[in-house]
């Protein structure tokens, strides 16, 4: 299985797990100008930003290590495209979350990395 194809796979088991935990999904790969989002969701008060990593093994590191500054800069500028046009859902916090897929083990990191823009 290619690289892509098995990344579409895990953010399908990424999606599963979190309906599982009573998260709404409001986008799959929500992309802008700035870059791409894997999920969008509101879990609770928040509009959260999701970021779905996945490792096979440990070999190549651990799966949340992979969202670097640069990618979470990306992020943030992409959940200001996103909330600018979804203005209803401005009165909700905003947070960034990782789900680490290591082999068949699923770890969600709430609030993974703090906002980083210029603010909205």
């Amino acid at each position: 299985m290619d690289t892509r194809s098995k990344g579409t796979e895990m953010e399908k088991k990424a999606e599963q797990y979190l309906a599982q935990e009573e998260v709404w999904i409001l986008a799959h790969n929500f992309r802008c100008r700035f870059g791409e989002v894997d999920l969008v969701g509101k879990d609770g008060d928040y509009l959260v930003f999701f970021e779905v990593k996945y490792r096979s093994s440990d070999q190549s590191g651990d799966a949340a290590e992979a969202v670097n500054a640069r990618k979470q800069k990306k992020i943030c500028q992409v959940a200001d495209f996103y909330r600018g046009r979804h203005v209803d859902l401005a009165k909700l916090s905003v947070r960034f979350d990782v789900l680490a897929i290591e082999g068949e083990e699923i770890r969600w990191i709430k609030d993974a990395f703090p906002y980083q823009g210029k603010g909205f």
